[in-house]
């Protein structure tokens, strides 16, 4: 899942480039809202298009320098699904 993300806040590191901060959401550039359902306008979360939902987790994201919360909500939807395993539909 492609997803970007949309922060409550943000900062400017030395290049001048735009990196979020706070909680942060994913979201699908081109609509209104998080992945969670949050609407952007209302929750006053600024949208950061040029930042992918990898870099801002804070075990491995290189732009988590800010990040205090990742919505689990969007994490969840985020992370990829497991395989279904095979079943079995004898009938007696």
């Amino acid at each position: 899942m492609g997803f970007v993300v949309a922060a409550s806040s943000g900062w400017t590191d030395p290049d001048g480039v735009r990196r979020p901060a706070g909680e942060v959401h994913g979201w699908r550039p081109g609509t209104n809202q998080t992945v969670c359902g949050l609407p952007l306008s209302k929750a006053r979360l600024g949208r950061y298009p040029h930042v992918d939902w990898a870099d801002v987790q804070p075990e491995s994201g290189r732009h988590a320098d800010g990040v205090r919360r990742v919505c689990p909500r969007c994490a969840a939807a985020a992370r990829p699904r497991r395989a279904r395993r095979p079943t079995d539909f004898r009938r007696p």
